[in-house]
């Protein structure tokens, strides 16, 4: 045999053993699970994963073949990867957050985030929406993570948002005037129909993946008004249907009915908080299927700190102490109503890693412990328009899967207690 054939005949070898080598699956044997799509749990499963995806799911515990790799879940209950459609990775609450604007730089933001991350998804939420972060922090974070520099859930990223002058999120509320320049589209600031598609033109250059508006005043920003309409319903509109182009949809940050129902009637995807839906609201967002994320946890972590003397300015206070019990009461009354929820915590304002104690308010506030748990894996899904790849535990998806010791649907706060994470077919946590 010539020396060139050994060669040949020594390198497709090699080739096939890598080709066998990835090949080899992963057999999640499971106690339970819980699919998302059925109505009750399924006892003793194999989940089977193969190059980062689901390639079945049988009953029974399946004997591995050759090369196999066996996860042993058997005294666990297995869900689908957990998805937050509100989070803001670049920050966490502090009574510094106001000072901090004018000393962090956009590096030293990204470097929190890093953390934050990692939090988010060693909690079990392998997906967010990321729904504002100035400095392009998120936008660069998500592509980290999807390149595999860093360790975090799978990102879709507002970047900034856009607020109209002097509203919930224009960067420059409560600065001294003589510090800035009055801002911009760029800097997310509109006023107008064209300022506005100048907006989500610009968020589009920096790379976004939708489109986060602040439809009326907010909780946080050095504001009195926390409920006040903030965009007219033609610059919405003219926001939504710029989007419609680029492949975007629109989140709307709101508390105050008028401008919830200006931004349900122009098209937006979701309603952010929704404090002070009322029923003509319930009503057009069911008649639209907009979303409603109802950030309950962070209601509650703001009025807990507006307790705290000194925590925020006083014209945030008397806002955070009213927000909490009201949230809760808002979303016992959508969720009766049949508005379409899904899950979402606002996390940053609470502590990034506590995602989960949303749903035991969820579960207070009236809601089946199986219903919140669909609230956050296949309604988020649908949200985001990635139901064929996410959502749900099913042949051909990918292979995002989390696990809890115990049966949730008894005691929903164990999903405050995540003992395996899988996301993209990598395994990240083990009991």
């Amino acid at each position: 045999m010539s020396r060139r054939l050994e060669l040949v005949l020594a390198l497709a070898t090699l080739l096939l053993a890598g080709s066998t080598a990835l090949s080899a699956r992963t057999l999640v044997h499971a106690g339970a699970l819980i699919d998302g799509v059925a109505n009750s749990a399924r006892e003793r499963v194999t989940v089977i994963v193969d190059g980062g995806k689901i390639v079945a799911v049988e009953n029974g515990w399946v004997e591995p073949g050759e090369g196999d790799e066996v996860v042993d879940l058997r005294e666990q209950t297995v869900l689908p990867g957990l998805m937050d459609m509100h989070v803001h990775v670049a920050g966490e609450l502090s009574p510094r957050q106001y000072l901090e604007r004018f000393q962090l730089e956009a590096v030293d933001y990204a470097f929190r985030a890093v953390v934050y991350a990692e939090r988010t998804l060693m909690a079990g939420f392998t997906t967010v929406r990321d729904l504002g972060a100035g400095g392009g922090v998120s936008i660069s974070l998500r592509n980290a993570i999807a390149q595999g520099w860093v360790d975090g859930p799978r990102i879709f990223a507002a970047g900034k948002s856009l607020a109209t002058t002097g509203g919930h999120a224009d960067p420059t509320n409560g600065m001294a005037s003589e510090l800035f320049d009055d801002p911009g589209p760029y800097e997310g600031v509109i006023n107008g129909v064209d300022e506005a598609r100048a907006g989500v033109r610009q968020r589009y250059k920096e790379g976004a993946d939708l489109i986060k508006i602040t439809a009326t005043g907010g909780v946080l920003s050095v504001a009195k008004n926390g409920q006040n309409p903030q965009f007219t319903e033609d610059e919405i509109r003219a926001i939504v249907e710029t989007a419609a182009d680029y492949g975007f949809h629109v989140a709307a940050h709101a508390h105050g009915a008028e401008g919830m129902k200006r931004a349900i009637r122009a098209g937006v995807r979701s309603i952010e908080h929704g404090s002070y839906m009322d029923a003509e609201a319930m009503e057009l967002m069911k008649e639209r299927g907009t979303f409603y994320v109802p950030t309950l946890l962070a209601g509650i972590t703001v009025a807990e700190m507006a307790e705290i003397d000194g925590f925020f300015p006083d014209l945030v206070r008397p806002k955070a102490a009213a927000i909490g019990p009201l949230a809760v009461e808002t979303f016992g009354k959508a969720y009766r109503a049949g508005v379409p929820i899904a899950f979402g915590t606002d996390s940053g304002v609470s502590k990034h890693g506590e995602n989960g104690r949303e749903f035991r308010y969820m579960v207070e506030a009236g809601m089946p412990p199986l219903e919140a748990i669909r609230a956050a894996t296949v309604r988020c899904a649908e949200l985001l328009g990635v139901s064929d790849t996410l959502g749900s535990v099913e042949a051909g998806k990918i292979a995002d899967l989390v696990a809890v010791t115990g049966d949730p649907l008894a005691d929903i706060t164990l999903l405050e207690r995540i003992d395996f994470v899988m996301k993209d077919g990598v395994v990240y946590k083990r009991p």
